[in-house]
């Protein structure tokens, strides 16, 4: 039996392929390599170049291959360039989503594993945030995801379909074995900026806002390791092949770091100081978002790279990695 992985060239979705690698399952990837990097596609993953929204596409994988489960991790990210281009969001998120879950409850592929983000609770009233928060998402891309997690509801309602769906916090960091990391040269996450700017990729950092009614007056967010997500992915697909029922649950730490506290650690595993910059809040950034894991916890994930240094020094391993490429 074989996993599809969508966007498993992409950041998260490479570091899933090498985790179901390591367990000796059998892979296909699909991405459209867009954003996604061919290389980052480790044999013995077969990599099929094409888009989750081509139903033509979607059909000849699943006839080609022993589909088991489909581990969903294609789409577009970045909240700005979601409120520019909201049809190229509903398109690559939520409409991707619809023809991955048709295909699959056409060729009876019962379990679906959704990449989610906690973008869907929008500026909550309080923090840390449950899966009984109000989703009330502020941008296309928050609303393109919470979209999408209703139609896996509905579907997994009306058919033999089980899904579950991660609501992602601040994913950061690479792979402790190095190989693979945050690639997208123009990354806009945090820690990924900070790494540029500290080995001179980039010439400085912005950091937006600096009067919040935090702890430094700066963003606070839950920070999570890319292999603890990972794990998080590999026990709902254990938990779903045994029969467990559908769920979403958040995948974060429960505690957050500020911007100038990320920034510091950073600088500290660089051994000098950043050139930053202050800029104007974004629009409709919450002054702090922090999980409460309580739930994926109670399934079983046990984090094990928590720690904010951990996190910063494999990101700016990964990112030495790439300029000596």
């Amino acid at each position: 039996m074989t996993v599809l992985v969508t966007g498993g060239a992409g950041y998260i979705g490479s570091h899933m392929v090498l985790a179901l690698l390591d367990r000796g399952e059998d892979v296909v990837v699909l991405d459209n390599l867009s954003t996604g990097i061919r290389e980052l596609v480790r044999a013995p993953a077969k990599l099929v170049v094409g888009d989750v929204a081509d139903a033509a596409t979607l059909k000849t994988i699943f006839q080609q291959n022993d589909i088991e489960a489909a581990l969903h991790f294609a789409g577009s990210v970045v909240v700005p360039e979601s409120v520019a281009n909201p049809l190229e969001y509903y398109r690559n998120n939520s409409a991707a989503t619809r023809a991955l879950t048709a295909a699959c409850v056409e060729h009876r592929i019962q379990r679906f594993i959704f990449s989610s983000t906690a973008a869907v609770y929008g500026i909550p009233a309080e923090s840390p945030v449950a899966e009984t928060t109000p989703a009330i998402p502020i941008n296309p891309y928050g609303r393109s995801k919470l979209v999408s997690e209703w139609m896996l509801a509905d579907t997994a309602h009306a058919h033999n379909f089980h899904y579950a769906a991660l609501r992602y916090f601040n994913v950061a960091g690479a792979d402790p074995e190095g190989r693979s990391g945050q690639s997208t040269p123009r990354a806009t996450h945090l820690i990924k900026r900070a790494c540029q700017v500290a080995l001179g990729s980039e010439p400085q950092l912005e950091i937006f806002g600096t009067d919040f009614p935090t702890r430094d007056g700066t963003g606070i967010r839950d920070y999570i390791h890319v292999t603890d997500l990972i794990d998080a992915h590999l026990l709902a697909l254990d938990r779903l092949r045994s029969g467990g029922k559908s769920f979403c649950a958040n995948v974060g730490y429960g505690r957050g770091f500020s911007v100038l506290e990320v920034i510091a650690a950073v600088e500290g595993a660089a051994a000098h100081k950043l050139n930053v910059v202050h800029g104007k809040p974004r629009a409709g950034d919450p002054p702090a978002l922090v999980s409460d894991p309580g739930l994926i916890k109670s399934l079983g994930w046990q984090p094990k790279y928590g720690d904010l240094d951990t996190i910063v020094q494999s990101a700016l391993a990964w990112e030495r990695t790439l300029r000596a490429a």
